[in-house]
């Protein structure tokens, strides 16, 4: 849907469709209800209306063989079961699941091109299945095709940029997308997570290789850490490397498994702390790329705490983030921020 009379500096686009919904299996976290709850939300609250639509169509092969094997994909391809099976681990494919992930795809490259188009400031790839744990030649960790990096790769390659900041705050890290660009200094990746956690990658000494050396920046958090250590962790190194690394386009792999109550993580992130983190994120953009950002949904597993931070996303990018909520508010328990630990791992990844 179209806003009634947006300035083309002001609009802020999303990508979506009821088709995300067709891969699904009811018992497992990564449903389709998650998505319901977040187009609930952003209907509720007007946020569609305020934004411009931009329909998804299926990734071509080409946005995909940049980032995936070939023979991967035809095995997805050739994937067509009756009903929803596990393939890895806990990741599973139904029968239209890699239609659904191409379109996933598609959709977040599109609004990508929105950006760079100057069609929109900004946007939002509101898609399942999530994507940053995908690998070349396989799927993981409930992902089957790595959005962002196809995303971002379409940038560099056919958008005409040479750096993409891709900033992952999910709290898996994202080791799909580390290793789509670990030798790639056009693309500086930025991941905030939780470890130990799935899955096992995201050592702070993982810094890329070859020309990519250190242009891969891993900040793990231990269990128990809240919205003080995310702060610190976005103003203390975040923004300094990207005022270094001046970005062309922002992206975002949008998790909210970081909130306090989500049953898959042990951190203690509030939906103001996420909300902060937008703030910053907006501004890195503002201050190098024109507000050139596109964030694309990744993990979350409470509804309520990925719908509403979904939506303050939403607000903040629109300009409006007094209009952002935390109905939940703090965790119960204080959160376990160890200040001196922070520094060492800033002094340890500026090196």
């Amino acid at each position: 849907m179209n806003s009634p009379s947006p300035s083309q500096h002001s609009v802020v686009c999303y990508t979506t469709d009821d088709v995300f919904l067709e891969h699904d299996m009811p018992t497992h976290p990564e449903r389709a209800d998650r998505l319901r709850a977040v187009h609930a939300r952003l209907t509720a609250g007007g946020l569609l209306q305020r934004m411009q639509s931009v329909p998804p169509t299926p990734a071509p092969r080409a946005w995909l063989t940049r980032v995936h094997d070939p023979a991967y994909l035809d095995w997805l391809e050739e994937q067509r079961p009756q009903r929803p099976h596990y393939v890895e681990g806990d990741t599973y494919l139904g029968p239209s699941s890699y239609r659904v992930a191409r379109l996933a795809v598609g959709g977040t490259v599109l609004a990508t091109e929105a950006v760079l188009s100057g069609r929109a400031r900004s946007g939002l790839a509101l898609v399942r299945p999530p994507g940053h744990h995908a690998l070349r030649d396989q799927p993981m960790g409930f992902c089957l095709l790595n959005n962002v990096a196809c995303a971002a790769a379409y940038a560099l390659e056919e958008g005409g940029l040479s750096r993409v900041l891709i900033f992952d705050f999910d709290a898996h890290h994202g080791n799909g997308t580390q290793e789509a660009f670990w030798e790639d200094p056009r693309v500086l990746y930025v991941s905030i997570h939780q470890r130990p956690l799935f899955p096992g990658s995201g050592a702070a000494t993982e810094r890329g290789a070859g020309a990519g050396t250190g242009y891969t920046v891993n900040l793990p958090l231990p269990p128990g850490s809240g919205d003080s250590s995310l702060d610190y962790l976005v103003s203390s190194v975040v923004c300094p490397l990207a005022d270094s690394f001046r970005p062309e386009l922002v992206m975002l792999s949008a998790g909210y498994d970081a909130h306090w109550r989500d049953p898959l993580t042990g951190l203690s992130v509030s939906l103001s702390g996420f909300t902060a983190l937008a703030e910053s994120a907006v501004a890195i953009a503002t201050r190098h790329c024109r507000g050139r950002l596109l964030a694309a949904l990744e993990g979350g597993y409470d509804h309520e705490a990925l719908a509403v931070g979904v939506a303050n996303l939403a607000e903040v990018l629109l300009g409006t983030p007094d209009r952002c909520l935390d109905p939940v508010g703090p965790p119960p328990t204080a959160a376990l921020d160890d200040l001196d630990r922070l520094e060492r791992l800033r002094e340890m990844v500026l090196a």
